[in-house]
């Protein structure tokens, strides 16, 4: 029921939303290395978020009758110079997993793989909802410009995250 090629494209994606998590836990204990102790957990959630990404599309392959194939996971960046820092690097990284989303979605049309395009679906609006919600966080960043009470009040903010279901 799977095509090989739509196949090979969403074991890479696995593989992507993998590291995503790696990258988001590497971000996390770097926030709480230097005293951010609601922006690790706000990362730690989204390193979580990320993993459930990629059981949904491995689940998906299966009830295609697909074939998950897990691969390496590469090194990620260990270190930020602060949480602007680590926020301008989420947001990179998520235009770049929302292109590999809008890239599947392509080859789902070309294939005409109606199931494949409905599941994708539910990634394009997650994606959208992805990089509103950094860029509204960055945004904050560059307005308190580090003031020391301001961060204060942000990392609380960002620590006070929940996961809703559906995620």
């Amino acid at each position: 029921m799977l095509e090989k090629k739509m196949e090979v494209a969403l074991n890479q994606q696995v593989n992507a939303e993998l590291w995503s998590s790696y990258l988001y836990l590497s971000m996390s204990y770097n926030m709480e290395n230097t005293g951010y102790d609601g922006m690790a957990s706000w990362f730690a959630l989204q390193a979580k978020e990320e993993f459930e990404h990629a059981t949904k599309i491995m689940k998906f392959i299966g009830v295609m009758d697909g074939k998950v194939t897990l691969f390496p996971i590469k090194e990620v960046k260990q270190e930020w110079n602060d949480p602007k820092d680590a926020f301008e690097d989420t947001l990179k990284h998520e235009k770049i997993v929302t292109e590999k989303i809008h890239n599947l979605m392509d080859l789902a049309i070309e294939l005409k793989n109606y199931a494949a395009q409905n599941m994708l679906k539910w990634f394009i609006d997650e994606q959208v909802e992805e990089e509103d919600t950094v860029h509204k966080i960055l945004e904050q960043l560059k307005r308190i410009d580090n003031n020391a009470a301001c961060l204060y009040a942000l990392d609380k903010e960002l620590g006070a995250r929940v996961l809703t279901s559906g995620k």
